[in-house]
């Protein structure tokens, strides 16, 4: 049986990271043609448990679109906030789990992504649609407790310069600084492990292997590879500054407060919100599958709209336009015999 070079990668790349011997040679295709046949789906893009991580992400991107964002839109055109506290409250904390989200769903993605390089010979059992769905569901929680603790320290609250109930980084020194730490410094030390090591591994394989032997990631591997870890950057070089302000701020505010320009501030806080816009576009400008879909979903619109151009007001008027049943000629009222 002829191997492809999908499957001499998956064959060079066991466990440990070490070469395969000759049972794995045997063993290994196997798994490798069931993952190939998972991962090249024809015309769908969420066949495989790794994306599964890519649909939770695409859900934390919307969820400011949703509330926050139209909520932004009306405190602008009116210069200022005057919608309650309650929807103030509510947009706050759509903003931080989106945002919280986001960084916790990138991070997973990371993680799938080593254990399907590193550790294939476990990755069929680490993540089987069981798992892969209990892993989603653990982010989401985590999630939404990360963010609960807003509601204690008080820290969401109203920003004219912004025009946006959002997180008050002067709120709690010690809050904003654990804030910083475990939502951005942490998931972007573990992300930025990952695919080290995933870079690593497949530089170190491909010197020990001969010629013929060398492990060719497929095309579909390498748009995949490549889409997620441009998110990631794009995550980080968005987010960066915002958090570096808040932690400058955070460690001595009456000094550094002060000396934050407003237009800096501003600049990385849209900077940052506006990474949840980013994410489609690399989708579609990286990945063949997902131009695939927005072809389709635009060619299904326009398609909708060449064939029934009709408004709901035009059926509405035909229907009140039709003769009553009791002006028929069976069912005609003789007002002669009354």
């Amino acid at each position: 049986m002829k191997s492809t070079a999908a499957d001499d990668f998956c064959i060079v790349l066991s466990s440990n990271g070490t070469l395969g011997t000759q049972r794995l040679k045997i063993e290994e295709p196997l798994r490798c043609r069931r993952n190939n046949l998972l991962s090249h789906c024809s015309g769908t893009i969420f066949c495989s448990d790794g994306n599964i991580f890519v649909v939770s992400l695409a859900v934390a991107d919307l969820v400011v679109a949703v509330y926050p964002y139209p909520l932004v839109l009306v405190s602008i055109v009116h210069n200022g906030w005057n919608l309650g506290l309650v929807h103030c409250q509510i947009s706050g904390f759509l903003m931080g789990l989106s945002v919280i989200g986001s960084i916790f769903n990138i991070t997973g993605i990371a993680i799938n992504r080593y254990c399907y390089i590193c550790h294939s010979l476990k990755y069929d059992k680490l993540y089987s649609d069981k798992n892969s769905l209990c892993y989603i569901l653990l982010i989401w929680i985590l999630t939404v407790v990360a963010i609960v603790p807003n509601f204690y320290v008080g820290s969401l609250q109203y920003d004219p310069r912004v025009y946006s109930c959002t997180f008050a980084q002067s709120a709690s020194s010690a809050y904003t600084i654990a804030v910083v730490f475990f939502h951005f410094i942490l998931p972007i030390m573990i992300v930025t492990y990952c695919y080290l090591r995933i870079w690593i591994l497949v530089i170190q394989v491909r010197r020990r292997v001969k010629p013929e032997f060398r492990p060719k990631l497929t095309p579909h591997d390498v748009r995949n590879f490549v889409t997620m870890f441009v998110v990631f950057v794009l995550f980080a070089v968005c987010w960066a500054p915002l958090n570096f302000i808040g932690l400058a701020v955070a460690i001595d505010p009456g000094r550094v407060a002060p000396l934050i320009p407003e237009w800096f501030f501003v600049s990385s806080y849209f900077m940052a919100y506006f990474n949840s816009c980013l994410n489609a576009i690399v989708y579609g400008l990286l990945n063949q599958n997902f131009r695939r879909e927005y072809k389709k979903i635009i060619v299904s619109l326009c398609t909708a709209r060449m064939f029934f151009p009709e408004s709901s007001n035009d059926a509405v008027d035909r229907i009140k336009s039709k003769p009553s049943p009791l002006m028929t000629n069976n069912n005609q009222v003789k007002v002669d015999s009354v």
